[in-house]
């Protein structure tokens, strides 16, 4: 490893030499790891704020769980799609507007699936019979009282369960409730959508804390383009290094180095550290001095799920005029669902959605086996589907870089466990979605974080040198983020 002073890839004059006093005039510095929407949201506002920055990235992309997939000859999104609020107060909208970047609206506010409304559904049976809108419709209301019971149960107990048990309990005192047959087969469906919306399976997603997440007004929008495009303004002019994967971070009172695997080491100021939550988990950057306790406790208890994505591309459409083609089954884990992109976007692709356990399994397969396995899914409710001519399958749970798609609160978990996460170690500085106690395991929640933690490094620095009145100080108006219109359809 190259020592502080010679790094040929060090900050230049910002960087921080061990032995050399930095000098008034140089720039402050920071170093960014990872590039997601948390990395370069801080990235972009500290380079705003006459920051010397450096992002450290370790895939041969940016975009972390972010991605958009061009081989099928357009955008398909294979990991984060939504965005979570389509509305004026979201704070991606300012951006997404100015870009003109088209939303698809798939829900209203107060859907009890959370990102689409009843109405955009059609739940088949294994035999292949469409189940009537009506019966969707009442085991939909069921659910949600049962959800609201269940809610009860919360505020009679102080100690914590997970929702599979509470909805257990809440059958067992509520008979009224349960269902028979094909009833309580799309009931189990409702439970695979709630378990999609966390990426985790009922019986590890906590009672107490499973509604905390504030909702934006305005439902949601699925990207019709793609994150990529709000990706790439994001990045531009920034000092990103790809393929530089971060091994080691040491704090002192004056500077911080990284260490990275392929032997170089970079001096800052500050670091701000926005890797996924799985990847601290599995301790794959080393600490030193190691983080506090609180710290480490916050890293080891929130909990990260796992949903991913196999994209289907036909070369026609045979299959109802819906955003999701649904699949009921007698347990949640047997249940399917597809997302019905040529609705928002008028390609052939279906996306199949498996989340939680069924999706560890599923990862164990080869992408080839994988689409099989989602084709004939399909073919179970749509006897007449046609071969894919093309397939995409994702692998967040596995993949060394995320290790999983993104936070939620664990049974007997306390939820200010993501505001530890978030809080500064001296000049490391830390953001993400699992950093965001409102806006858990959604971009814009990410993109927040990244903002915060931009500022609180500014901060940080400039007031240790005295030098607080010499930068600027906005962090978002300079960027030109101005407040544009949304274009939002719904067919």
């Amino acid at each position: 490893m190259e020592s502080r002073c010679n790094s040929n890839d060090s900050l230049d004059k910002a960087s921080y030499c061990s032995t050399v006093e930095r000098k008034p005039t140089s720039p402050p510095s920071a170093i960014v790891i990872g590039s997601g929407f948390a990395g370069l949201a801080a990235a972009h506002a500290l380079q705003n704020a006459s920051f010397k920055v450096v992002l450290l990235e370790s895939r041969d992309r940016i975009g972390g769980r972010a991605y958009t997939d061009y081989s099928f000859g357009f955008p398909v999104d294979m990991g984060a799609a939504w965005l979570h609020g389509v509305c004026e107060e979201n704070p991606l909208a300012p951006l997404i507007g100015r870009l003109g970047l088209p939303l698809y609206r798939t829900s209203g506010d107060n859907s009890v699936l959370f990102d689409h409304d009843l109405e955009s559904y059609a739940l088949f049976d294994m035999d292949g019979k469409q189940i009537p809108q009506k019966l969707v419709t009442e085991v939909g209301e069921v659910f949600d009282n049962m959800l609201k019971e269940a809610n009860k149960l919360r505020q009679e107990n102080s100690e914590d369960m997970s929702i599979a048990k509470a909805l257990a309990m809440v059958l067992e005192r509520r008979s009224d409730l349960r269902q028979e047959g094909l009833a309580n087969k799309v009931l189990q469906w409702y439970l695979c959508r709630m378990e999609g919306w966390f990426a985790a399976d009922a019986d590890t997603i906590s009672l107490k804390y499973w509604d905390d997440e504030v909702l934006l007004p305005g439902g949601h929008g699925l990207m019709v383009r793609g994150y990529r495009p709000v990706i790439n303004t994001l990045a531009k002019g920034l000092d990103i290094r790809l393929g530089h994967r971060v091994t080691k971070v040491v704090r002192g009172k004056l500077g911080v180095e990284v260490s990275v695997d392929n032997g170089e080491s970079f001096n800052a100021d500050a670091a701000v550290i926005t890797v996924p939550l799985g990847v601290l988990k599995a301790n794959s950057i080393k600490f030193e001095p190691k983080l506090p306790q609180w710290k480490e406790e916050a890293i080891r208890d929130i909990a990260v799920g796992t949903e991913n994505k196999i994209a289907l591309h036909f070369d026609k459409v045979f299959w109802p005029n819906v955003e999701f083609l649904g699949v009921v089954s007698s347990s949640s884990y047997s249940c399917s669902y597809f997302l019905n992109l040529h609705k928002a976007t008028g390609h052939p692709v279906l996306v199949y959605m498996p989340a939680g356990r069924l999706a560890h399994d599923i990862e164990k397969m080869s992408d080839e086996a994988a689409a099989n396995f989602a084709f004939l899914q399909l073919k179970q409710i749509l006897p007449d589907a046609s071969e894919p001519i093309n397939h995409l399958v994702s692998h967040w749970g596995s993949d060394t870089n995320s290790l999983g798609s993104y936070s939620y609160d664990s049974v007997g978990k306390p939820h200010y466990l993501h505001e530890w996460l978030r809080i500064p170690v001296d000049n490391i500085f830390f953001a993400g979605e699992a950093t965001c106690k409102d806006y858990t395991g959604t971009v814009h929640g990410a993109f927040n974080t990244g903002l915060m933690a931009a500022e609180e490094c500014r901060m940080r620095v400039l007031e240790r040198h005295g030098e607080l009145d010499i930068f600027n100080t906005a962090m978002g108006e300079e960027a030109g983020f101005v407040p544009v219109p949304l274009l939002i359809s719904r067919m």
